[in-house]
This record gives C-alpha cells, sequence and structure tokens, in this order.
C-alpha cells in the first residue's frame, strides 16, 4: 500500500486524523545517533546546488552527522557564482567537501539533487548517467517526476528514488534547525516518498535525511501527490493568493478612505500578525471565534463570497498542474529568465508604506479584521477542499496549505516584506507568486468584494460547512507535532 510504510531503523506510530489513520516517524535530536544505521551503506552525502534548499540541508546534515564517518559534500558547476558562498559556509575544496557538480555525482552513494527546477529538466539524463549502480537519488520535490511525465521518460532501475520534502523555504529549514540546538525536535516538518526501492533500503534512507535535517515529525506520500499538492499550493494561498489577496483588501480600505498606514495595517500586518499567529496556536476555527459578536457577520458574508470566487480559480490552478501544463511553463519560463530576469514583486506603493509601518510595529496593536480575516481564510479552505477531493491526505494538506503558511513564510512577509517571502523560495515558487497573484488580486476586488457589497443574499452553504470541516481536527491533531518553538527571523 503506498501510503504505509515500515522502517528497520525508527518507531513508527499511527495517529488518528479527521476520520483516517495515517503512520508517521517522530524526529529530534534524540535519534540522532540512529542515522548512521538509517543511512547504510552512504558514505558520501552529495549536496548538489545552493539554491533555497541547499545551503540549509547541506548545513543540517553536516551538524547532524557530525559524529559519524558520513562525509557531506557540496557539487556544483564550475564557476558556479555560488562557490565563494559555499566556501563561506565551511564547504571547501581543501577539506574534501567541495567539488564540481557531477564529479561529486558519480562518487556519492546518495545524491540530493537541490539545483533549480528548470535546470532539473534540462540535466537529469545527465545526473542520471553520472550515477553509479545501487547509489540513491534524493528529491525534495516532485518537480522532476512532473517533467518526466511529460517526457514520457523512466528513472533508471538501478538506482534508489526517494524524497524529502520539507514544509518550508531553505531559509526556515535552516533557521529553525540553528533554534532547536537546545530543543529537542525543534524543525521543520518534512513529508517523505519512495518512488524506486531497488535494495529494500529506501524508507530507511529517505527517514534517515528527514530526521537528519531536524523534521519535528515526517509523514509519507508520493512523489507524485507532493508536486501536486506542492506546486499548487504556492501558486494558492502559500504565497500567489495571499500576495494578490493583500493587495486587493488594501485598495478596498484606501478606497474606503482609510490612511495608507492603517490601511497596510488592516490587511498585511492583520493576515501575516494575529491572524497566522492564532492559526499556528489555536486553529483556523479560533480566528472567527476571537472576533466579537458584532463583527462575526461581516466574517461570515465576506468569507461566503470569497470563497465562491476562489474555488473556481483554485481548481483551475489544480488542473494547470495536475496536467503537467504549469511544469512545462516552469520550464519554458527558465529558458526566458537567461534574458529577462525577474523583476521584484514589491513594486507597488502599498510595500512602500510596509517599510514605514514595520519600522514602528508595536506587535500586540496590531488589529485582528474581520473581513481580511474571512478573505484569507476562504481562499485557505477553497484550497483544502481541492485537495481533498482529490485525494490528498489530511497529514500532508494540513502542512502544505495551513502550517507551512502561518509558520514558515508569513513570518518572512510579516519580518521584511513580501519580496523576502517570494524571493527566498525557488524558481518555481517565485514564477507562480508573479502568474498567478494578479489573478487572485483582480477576482477578489471584481467579484468578492462586487458580492459582499451588493447587499444582495448569497449562499450560505460554504461558511456552514466552514464550522463543521474536518480540516480543523486534521489541524489540531498536526498542531501537536509542530515545531516546539516559533521561527525567529530577526
Amino acid at each position: 500500500m503506498k501510503w504505509d510504510f515500515q522502517s528497520n531503523v525508527f518507531e513508527t506510530e499511527l495517529i488518528e486524523i479527521a476520520g483516517t489513520r495515517e503512520r508517521i516517524v517522530r524526529g529530534g535530536r534524540d535519534k540522532f545517533p540512529l542515522l548512521p544505521k538509517a543511512l547504510n551503506g552512504v558514505q558520501q552525502i552529495g549536496v548538489v546546488g545552493w539554491g533555497s534548499q541547499a545551503p540549509a540541508q547541506a548545513q543540517n546534515l553536516r551538524e547532524s552527522l557530525e559524529n559519524s564517518s558520513i562525509r557531506v559534500k557540496v557539487g556544483l558547476r564550475e564557476n558556479s557564482g555560488s562557490l565563494e558562498l559555499a566556501r563561506a559556509a565551511g564547504f571547501t575544496e581543501e577539506n574534501g567537501t567541495l567539488g564540481e557538480m557531477y564529479a561529486t555525482i558519480r562518487e556519492s552513494d546518495l545524491t540530493l539533487l537541490l539545483i533549480s527546477d528548470a535546470a532539473q529538466a534540462e540535466t537529469y539524463r545527465d545526473v542520471f548517467n553520472a550515477m553509479k549502480p545501487g547509489a540513491a537519488l534524493g528529491l525534495s520535490h516532485g518537480f522532476l517526476l512532473g517533467v518526466m511525465e511529460n517526457d514520457n521518460a523512466r528513472f533508471p532501475d538501478n538506482i534508489n528514488v526517494i524524497g524529502v520534502c520539507p514544509k518550508g523555504m531553505g531559509p526556515s529549514v535552516r533557521r529553525l534547525y540553528v533554534q532547536g540546538r537546545g530543543v529537542n525536535g525543534a524543525g521543520i516538518n518534512a513529508s517523505f516518498a519512495v518512488e524506486q526501492d531497488i535494495d529494500g533500503r529506501a524508507v530507511d534512507l529517505a527517514i534517515g535525511w528527514s530526521v537528519a535535517l531536524g523534521s519535528p515529525f515526517s509523514f509519507i506520500t508520493t512523489l507524485e501527490n507532493e508536486y501536486k499538492s506542492d506546486i499548487f499550493g504556492e501558486r494558492g494561498i502559500l504565497l500567489g493568493a495571499v500576495h494578490g489577496l493583500i493587495e486587493a483588501l488594501y485598495g478596498r480600505f484606501r478606497r474606503a478612505g482609510m490612511p495608507e498606514e492603517d490601511a497596510f495595517n488592516e490587511s498585511s500586518e492583520s493576515i501575516t500578525g494575529p491572524i497566522s499567529k492564532t492559526i499556528s496556536h489555536d486553529g483556523i476555527l479560533a480566528v472567527y471565534e476571537k472576533l466579537p459578536a458584532e463583527k462575526r457577520p461581516a466574517f461570515q458574508r465576506m468569507y461566503n463570497a470569497v470563497y465562491a470566487a476562489a474555488e473556481p480559480l483554485i481548481a483551475e490552478i489544480y488542473d494547470e498542474v495536475a496536467s503537467g501544463n504549469e511544469i512545462q511553463s516552469v520550464v519554458m519560463a527558465g529558458r526566458r529568465l537567461q534574458k529577462w530576469p525577474m523583476g521584484r514583486v514589491d513594486g507597488t506603493h502599498m510595500w512602500r508604506v510596509g517599510e514605514r509601518v514595520r519600522a514602528r510595529r508595536v506587535e500586540e496593536k496590531i488589529p485582528l479584521n474581520s473581513e481580511a480575516a474571512a478573505a484569507y481564510i476562504g481562499v485557505m479552505m477553497a484550497q483544502i477542499d481541492r485537495l481533498i477531493s482529490n485525494g490528498h491526505l489530511h497529514s500532508e494538506i494540513a502542512n502544505e496549505s495551513v502550517i507551512e503558511a502561518v509558520d514558515s513564510l508569513n513570518p518572512y512577509m510579516h519580518a521584511r516584506g513580501v519580496d523576502y517571502m517570494v524571493d527566498n523560495c525557488s524558481t518555481t515558487a517565485r514564477l507562480g507568486t508573479r502568474k498567478w497573484g494578479p489573478r487572485f488580486d483582480h477576482l477578489i476586488q471584481q467579484e468578492a468584494f462586487t458580492r459582499f457589497d451588493s447587499g444582495e443574499t448569497l449562499d450560505e452553504s460554504p461558511f456552514a460547512a466552514f464550522l463543521e470541516h474536518p480540516a480543523h481536527e486534521a489541524l489540531a491533531v498536526c498542531a501537536k507535532l509542530r515545531p516546539p518553538v516559533d521561527i525567529s527571523v530577526v
């Protein structure tokens, strides 16, 4: 069964989550002595690339394995602009931990391919040719599988293929690991997948990798489900939707006559501050329950308006990802970027206002705006429902559509703005934000706000379903397995 697994090294446990049972593995620094056994047959881990994930993963692995004989080596292209960054992090040619990309792949027993998605699409055949028989290929995203499905290609039959996919950007993976040096289990949760197991080692290789990254708990998925939920989620509430939604809310509040700094407080600050923190610690429903009675009708009406408007766009995004269209779009965009690099995503005036607001911020005075809360949660729940309807597990949904948003990504926007959040992510995520964020901005303004202001009777079934939604139970279970410390990005 693809959703179950057994480990020869780590204890596993079954959890009840929204009426289903899922098997997980708890991580923690107390599990680090088990890593050499889990990584049986691995003398060298090659970390290929130096983008969003690679610096964090290379450093976390090196630290977790420091009492073992396993070497962590970074592989980069000759003349890569990242060579000096890797050297500054302590990976050098002199100590044998920095080398050329394909040479590193040829000598590694486990290769973590963490170059950009577009580069994976261009080079995967050469990567496969460089791998030695019996080695393992590690992916932190299912994107390559989607590319290969488009190309009608297959993984070589003489290697293990596994995935470990942290539920946060690379800087979060490193930051929480560092914060957790004195707190057992602090880190970013991760999903893991076994795409190909040629010798019975793949499950423990994947779990060992996840534990070594500092994952408080690891849950099973497939590379196919991972890329569908992850690429879809980035374009939705994780990045694209929250960017477009905040732009729409800020414009709405300004048109109503609100001063610009107040408008930023009621939109961006509200979402990345008290709304996200409430969801993180108490759940989605708690945001509504915190509102005074007189503001709850506005929440309900805005929720119904936004959910109805967002649902078809959310469905379109999922279909574009599942069909392979979005993956092909990223591959083609990667070629265009060589001539036309991406610009910034914070060019509108509101983000300059945000700089002033953050400079004078008093955290406890940030308002919990009922319209902003309803709009944000309405999009989030539409995304959750789309994933449920397509058979994704509740643990995956809770982590990728809720926990990653409020515990890993939104804190970066809260600290320094939307560009700091978006552009610390992968190229695939950055492209998705720029492509779909404006669609959400337009849709929310054109349809949701128009319906809300019209006075017409709205379909109330979305909010009724929200009150009894199984996602609340699922999130409550997953919240017990969240990192024991909040991320600090200051």
